[in-house]
């Protein structure tokens, strides 16, 4: 399967999106609002996809980058496009706009999905002539490392819609989920949520320091959850599969659902304690490349042991 596709926005995801596309074969256009972007992101995912190609990730760096060309005009990005990743700035205004020039743009039967990672579907196409074919494509970043997609649609979001992009993000090597419901957050940012405000908690009242926290994720719970998500893990967990661990263990989960972290532990006197103990980055972009290497390092080495089982 390929086509074209529009890249509207051309910052770090949606440089992400237009080489995962253009790696699995279709003609990438990159628009982005700020003169010069979009033609200086055509560069910077050539230096990705020799990146992803370093890691196996990428079997011809030279033909995908061919593939992908900027853009004049919004309508020039999107005027032939068969799909389009919108990846503006999260603000709900700036989704609305740029989703009323999308439906007029692109042709009627393009998919419109969206980048946004909390906004729902609804909010930024109910009134729109095309709201049918709107989703939220919501990836996670960064989004050629990482293959996670989540599908929302609004209760306008044709199921024909949600298929299609179910099979076009699969099509080019993301894994999508689809959202059964419209929630804010989606799945994935809360499943983030709830974990972070524990670790905000639990470092801010003094149970332990924030460097100890991550080596408590990274090292413990991180490494069975970079193949099994938590319904596996605990079915793995005691002897009778996932019943018999909720028989077992559930009391305490009980006790603490009944006192979940309040909205203060994000306040200025809980994130003062943390910080107070976290030294601050001398070169953030670097700690950013090195967390890519090592992204690509186990996306490789989970795609080699998925191809072998």
């Amino acid at each position: 399967m390929s086509g074209t596709v529009g890249i509207v926005g051309s910052g770090l995801i949606g440089r992400a999106w237009a080489m995962i596309f253009a790696r699995a074969g279709w003609r990438v256009r990159l628009w982005d609002p700020a003169a010069g972007v979009a033609a200086g992101a055509v560069g910077l995912c050539a230096e990705g996809l020799r990146d992803l190609a370093a890691h196996g990730l990428c079997a011809d760096p030279e033909g995908s980058a061919a593939r992908i060309a900027a853009a004049d005009t919004l309508a020039a990005c999107v005027g032939e496009a068969d799909f389009v990743q919108e990846n503006g700035p999260e603000t709900l205004e700036v989704k609305q706009a740029l989703f009323a020039e999308l439906d007029a743009a692109a042709p009627p039967s393009a998919i419109l999905a969206s980048s946004s990672s909390a906004i729902r579907c609804s909010l930024f196409t109910e009134g729109l002539a095309g709201r049918a074919r709107c989703l939220v494509g919501h990836p996670v970043n960064p989004p050629h490392l990482i293959p996670l997609v989540e599908l929302s649609g609004a209760e306008w979001t044709a199921p024909a819609t949600i298929e299609r992009a179910r099979e076009v993000y699969a099509a080019i090597g993301q894994t999508p989920v689809t959202v059964l419901k419209e929630i804010e957050g989606f799945i994935l940012n809360r499943l983030q949520g709830a974990l972070l405000a524990e670790a905000f908690r639990l470092v801010s009242e003094g149970y332990v320091t924030p460097q100890d926290l991550d080596r408590t994720v990274a090292d413990g719970l991180g490494l069975r959850w970079s193949f099994l998500g938590p319904f596996a893990t605990i079915e793995l967990n005691a002897p009778g599969g996932i019943p018999d661990y909720c028989a077992r263990y559930t009391g305490f989960y009980k006790r603490l659902a009944a006192e979940p972290p309040a909205p203060e532990v994000y306040g200025p006197e809980a994130t003062a304690k943390i910080l107070s103990q976290w030294p601050a980055a001398s070169d953030l972009a670097s700690g950013m490349r090195r967390r890519d290497r090592r992204l690509a390092a186990l996306r490789a080495h989970k795609m080699s042991q998925e191809e072998g089982e």
